[in-house]
């Protein structure tokens, strides 16, 4: 007796395994996008990134 191809379970597995990871992955660049915004939103990345005044905001244009 032999087996017949197994390919329908093959590839249900690897459709399983590639939703998962995808899921994994989105889950993982969902966070990462929180953390940046969550990081823009700090006081110190705004003195990082900007030349700032004594109390940390751009200084502005006087006229």
């Amino acid at each position: 007796m032999t087996k017949g191809p197994s390919k329908p379970d093959a590839a249900n597995g690897r459709e399983a395994r590639l939703k998962a990871a995808l899921r994994a992955n989105l889950a993982r660049r969902k966070a990462q996008g929180r953390a940046r915004a969550a990081q823009e939103d700090s006081p110190e990345h705004e003195q990082r990134g900007q030349a700032s005044g004594p109390e940390g905001h751009a200084p502005e244009n006087e006229e």
